[in-house]
């Protein structure tokens, strides 16, 4: 692994404790260019994650809590009548930064949602008929609460597609929890730790991330897990093309984190799942609809060799 890198997997594991494989889920995550969903219970560390983050990898960070009153103007920004000379200026959201924090994202009404759309595929945010560049890197990282909690609306398929992976935090084992009750509160931490790496470090890395080697033998595995998704028991919607190539970005983005200069279907198997479970769609009928079991059985049933 990259020595900065490293440094950084080690700092944010010093604030989230027992939390090493969502530490570096979520840092492949942003070295392939793509942006963090994280489900979970409120408590369980996503702010600190995204807090963390931003602090170590050197990035502006802003955040924006989602309730049922947000605007999508809250975000993206507005033009604002200048009297003095008669002309609108554009006054740029917190989307104007290299990461965004949407907390709990699915608390905002799908209007507002809808709102990301355009910043997270495209890197841009149009306003008036003028289009406005987002700084790069450009990161969301969007956190929400289980949808049987009250107060929430689902996202839909399209903004779910937007997310590289998603991801869910969980409770700590014993021996980190009994560390965090000793140590207290950890995002205040979160916001001391050392500056670690630049946005044009990470931009540097997207570079490399892209240009790792995959063999004929790994796409073609990827190639079974997409089929297998579209024909599975249990599963109403499969993999589209796109998810495939968010599969093969992600596993470029681990073999790179891993140090590795190719991509191996260890790596595959690391990353289906986070990158499969909130893009399948099951049928009622299995498991209650739960996309983790689906992911596994699919991970389960195809053959690494075909």
């Amino acid at each position: 692994m990259n020595n900065s890198l490293t440094q950084v997997v080690d700092a944010l594991k010093g604030v989230l404790l027992g939390k090493e494989h969502e530490v570096q889920l979520a840092l492949a995550t942003l070295l392939a260019g793509g942006h963090l969903l994280i489900e979970d219970l409120p408590g369980m560390g996503k702010t600190t994650l995204a807090l963390g983050l931003s602090r170590v990898l050197g990035l502006s960070h802003r955040r924006v809590q989602f309730t049922v009153d947000v605007l999508p103007s809250d975000i993206t920004g507005m033009s604002m009548y200048r009297k003095e000379t008669e002309t609108f200026e554009f006054l740029p959201g917190p989307i104007f930064s290299h990461l965004l924090l949407t907390d709990e994202i699915n608390r905002a009404m799908p209007k507002t949602q809808s709102a990301l759309l355009e910043a997270m595929e495209e890197m841009t945010v149009s306003q008036d008929g003028e289009t406005h560049a987002l700084p790069r890197p450009f990161f969301v990282i969007a956190t929400q609460n289980p949808y049987h909690h009250s107060g929430t609306y689902p996202l839909p398929e399209s903004q779910l597609d937007r997310f590289l992976m998603s991801i869910e935090m969980g409770y700590p084992d014993a021996t980190s929890e009994r560390q965090l009750l000793s140590a207290g509160d950890q995002r205040g931490h979160a916001t001391e730790l050392p500056v670690l790496c630049s946005p044009d470090q990470i931009l540097a890395f997207h570079t490399e991330v892209q240009s790792l080697h995959c063999s004929d033998s790994v796409l073609n595995y990827i190639m079974r897990l997409l089929s297998f998704s579209r024909v599975c028991e249990g599963v109403s919607v499969g993999l589209s093309p796109r998810a495939g190539l968010a599969l093969l970005s992600a596993s470029r983005a681990w073999a790179f984190l891993m140090g590795r200069d190719f991509v191996s279907p260890e790596d595959v198997q690391i990353v289906f799942e986070p990158v499969a479970r909130h893009r399948l769609k099951a049928t009622q009928a299995f498991s209650g609809g739960r996309t983790n079991s689906i992911a596994r059985t699919i991970l389960n049933t195809v053959d690494v060799v075909g």
